[in-house]
């Protein structure tokens, strides 16, 4: 195999974290001897053994001598001590001969140190293996350790001609049932799901993950009034999943309702007589919140963008058209001229079932990420 192969060994390890490690980042690493792994291991959850102390767990409970062997891994080791020890002491420990790495690791406790505490101690590492495809795997973690605020998705499914519903609100169902599970992988993927009141108050949502074992992301509401029905499903359930509300009112009584129900309220100031997105973003991220995936609709969405809190956009395209005036994914008031568009990145384009995923990153435009 080639180095190419076993780190994409490792990358599939990596995945199996996916919804568990926040807000750690996804993580594998196999161990190799003699052209075959001995080892392997990945991060499996938030405070447990990293991917390369699980590989050698593994290794020494089965009593292989990891000694001159090599090392892929999809993330630069961590040399300081959190949650766990540094990884760099258990390579070194081990008598691995050379390390393969996938991706630099931004955060400043490690940013190129993990390596440099390798190779004073005389282990080679190659660098950059599938260096694309591991940055892709963390890019939450990435924004997330170098912003303190979270990576933001906007989602959305839409017909051939624009819309995300018909002119009577409805919307159920645009995409096909494999889009449909996709979207619960994102679900997993995010720590949190954030819709505005209007959303609430048209769909009843309940913002749930229907993947079997997975994790239900922590939901957020943008009420700015306080409108949220206290029989819809959302507040059903707020006392089995986490659930937040955040608002600009000062209605007390009101707020103490909806704590009775199980939920949070956060309150920001006032910004064009709404949330203010920005501050709720650094509210979040100080509380460990690394991303959202943003099921709103139009109006939402457009706030998000003109507050420069979207890193990607996420659309579903199903191939059918509603005609009319169905809503729009993006609405507000828009740009006044095309040379103010918000710009993407080139985007990737997959087929799920009968529909397109097309995903793309926003430009470091108009103060976005």
């Amino acid at each position: 195999m080639t180095n190419e192969e076993f780190m994409r060994e490792a990358l599939g390890l990596a995945k199996k974290g996916m919804g568990f490690t926040s807000p750690n980042p996804m993580v594998g690493a196999v161990i190799v001897k003699k052209g075959e792994i001995i080892g392997s291991g990945y991060h499996k959850k938030y405070g447990d053994l990293h991917a390369e102390r699980s590989a050698f767990a593994y290794c020494d409970e089965n009593r292989i001598d990891c000694r001159g062997a090599d090392m892929y891994v999809t993330l630069e080791p961590c040399c300081h001590y959190g949650k766990q020890p540094p990884c760099t002491e258990a390579i070194i420990e081990h008598g691995i001969k050379r390390v393969f790495i996938g991706s630099s690791d931004p955060n400043p406790l490690v940013a190129g140190k993990g390596v440099e505490i390798l190779r004073d101690h005389g282990i080679e590492v190659t660098e950059g293996i599938l260096r694309e495809e591991c940055d892709a795997l963390n890019e939450i973690f990435f924004h997330y350790i170098t912003t303190g605020t979270p990576f933001v998705t906007i989602k959305y499914a839409m017909t051939l001609d624009g819309k995300i519903a018909c002119y009577t609100g409805e919307s159920k169902w645009i995409t096909g049932e494999a889009a449909r599970a996709h979207v619960q992988q994102e679900r997993m993927r995010h720590s949190a799901i954030m819709v505005g009141i209007g959303t609430v108050l048209a769909d009843d949502p309940l913002l749930t993950c229907r993947l079997e074992n997975g994790r239900d992301p922590l939901r957020i509401i943008c009420d700015s009034s306080l409108r949220t029905p206290l029989d819809c499903n959302i507040l059903k359930t707020a006392r089995e999943v986490p659930t937040v509300i955040a608002t600009i009112s000062e209605d007390n009584e009101k707020a103490a309702m909806y704590e009775r129900a199980g939920c949070r309220i956060i309150k920001t100031e006032p910004k064009d007589g709404h949330v203010d997105l920005s501050a709720l973003m650094k509210l979040l991220g100080r509380e460990r919140l690394d991303s959202i995936l943003l099921e709103g609709g139009g109006e939402l969405n457009w706030s998000a963008l003109k507050e420069g809190i979207v890193s990607k956009v996420q659309a579903y395209i199903a191939p059918k058209l509603f005609g009319g005036s169905g809503k729009s994914p993006v609405a507000g008031q828009g740009v006044s001229l095309p040379a103010e568009a918000y710009m993407l990145e080139p985007c990737r384009i997959v087929r799920i079932g009968d529909d397109i995923l097309i995903e793309s990153r926003v430009k470091d435009v108009h103060g976005n990420n």
